[in-house]
């Protein structure tokens, strides 16, 4: 069998540009293709420069019938380095808008693709990831996008928020307002990705001005944005305001690890827990497209019941964040009102976690999963329907067959062993019971030896 020639001998023009290719930055940044007259004929973003552009012009790329004439037609090749993939996709993103390429064919429905909306003109702005940023409640609002992906735009705004602290709930917040002194921060400012304005944690003018910093950040003003909160950082310690110099340096330092991110991809917010699904993040999509959620899933907690014939009833809570464990908002309960009663023993523990939410003083997790059937379901939801509050979601999910339960639907979902959404709920169902049965072998063992 002979071997494929060389690209040399096939083809003078795609050898040179291959060896331009290598020649290109091995970090992140976007890439234009242009014509022999310098129009642009398509934009795309990387990881490494030199490997994604090299992979056009290798002998056997192929790249589709829509795509594939492309490679005749290219005869230069401009990058735009980046500091971050995430960079790169705000780039490529601003770019294909502005110039709509002939080959970015997918890019040119705007409305079917995701944007970034800040809503400015609230006291405390809030950022959004939406398809439809012609909403009126967006009316008003900086609108970034489109972009390519909305996972990796999600994933984009996460490394954001930690820098800029900024809310992505919908809330109504007024500064100031007597509400505001009961109401109880959600999980995310307790993992410092919020300064939760709706308990008046930070004031607007503050708050307005971490705003201003990640509009000029997403604007590509990442020195300058730096070199300002570098400054403030040290007025606020000339000044003696040592909480705000430390706020300041860890923004500052957020924004110095960006580069590190890329290399250690692995690296978690939380890396002293274990991470029980391969991929979070696929996880976290895939489940919000088999439940029909409009919005992202960020937040998820999960209950389960454990005892044995009744004796030393407890009942577990686990919180993961963004698909990750996040062991502060894990909580035990030891049952008080029923024995040998899995549906009453979990009526008590949702009325007793989401007391506060119910009365509207906390905002709920985006969904609740409870580890059982249908009737496990039914016996959460008539505890949450004595609440003025109700939840966004409630979900359970059976063993054995793995069938996951809806609230409002009449037959369950059942998906694939493989699917990822439906792993991470394993995953939280499993921590769930194993932390339920922890709780119940203390009891257990303090009963027996008289601990």
């Amino acid at each position: 069998m002979s071997q494929e020639p060389p690209v040399s001998d096939q083809d003078p023009r795609r050898a040179d540009l291959a060896a331009k290719a290598r020649e290109l930055p091995d970090g992140p940044g976007v890439y234009l293709f242009k014509d022999d007259s310098g129009e642009v004929l398509y934009v795309g973003k990387a990881s490494s420069l030199k490997s994604r552009v090299g992979s056009y012009f290798v002998p056997s790329a192929d790249l589709g019938p829509r795509k594939q004439p492309m490679l005749d037609r290219v005869e230069e090749i401009d990058v735009i380095e980046a500091d971050g993939e995430w960079e790169a996709l705000l780039v490529e993103a601003r770019l294909i808008k502005d110039i709509r390429p002939r080959y970015n064919i997918l890019l040119k429905d705007d409305k079917s693709y995701p944007y970034l909306v800040v809503t400015t003109r609230e006291q405390f702005p809030g950022v959004y990831v939406t398809r439809t940023p012609q909403d009126r409640a967006f009316k008003g609002a900086r609108v970034f996008g489109p972009f390519s992906s909305s996972g990796a735009l999600r994933e984009a705004v996460q490394v954001m928020q930690r820098i800029f602290r900024f809310r992505t709930c919908h809330l109504e917040i007024e500064e100031g307002a007597d509400a505001n002194r009961y109401f109880r921060p959600c999980l995310l400012h307790a993992i410092e990705l919020c300064t939760a304005p709706c308990a008046d944690r930070v004031d607007s003018t503050t708050y307005r001005q971490d705003i201003d910093r990640l509009i000029r950040f997403l604007g590509s003003q990442r020195t300058a944005v730096l070199k300002e909160l570098q400054e403030a950082m040290a007025s606020a310690s000339q000044a003696r305001d040592y909480e705000r110099a430390a706020s300041l340096r860890d923004q500052v330092q957020a924004i110095e690890r960006l580069d590190e991110r890329g290399q250690d991809s692995d690296q978690q917010w939380q890396p002293e827990v274990t991470v029980f699904a391969t991929d979070p993040a696929a996880g976290l999509r895939s489940l919000q497209r088999t439940l029909g959620e409009e919005m992202p899933i960020r937040c998820m907690e999960a209950i389960d019941i454990a005892h044995l014939g009744g004796d030393e009833t407890v009942g577990s809570k686990v919180c993961f964040i963004d698909g990750r464990p996040f062991k502060d908002g894990y909580r035990r309960y030891r049952i008080k009102t029923v024995d040998n009663d899995d549906y009453g023993a979990i009526r008590e523990v949702v009325r007793r976690r989401y007391r506060d939410a119910g009365q509207g003083q906390e905002l709920y997790p985006d969904v609740v999963l409870v580890d059982g059937g249908l009737g496990q379901l039914n016996a959460a939801l008539e505890a949450f329907s004595d609440m003025p509050e109700q939840p966004p979601l409630v979900i359970s999910l059976a063993k054995r067959e793995e069938l996951i339960w809806v609230q409002d639907r009449a037959e369950p979902v059942r998906l694939g062993r493989e699917n990822p959404g439906l792993k991470l709920c394993q995953a939280i169902r499993d921590e769930a019971h194993r932390f339920a049965q922890h709780y119940h072998h203390i009891l257990r063992r303090k009963r027996l030896l008289g601990d």
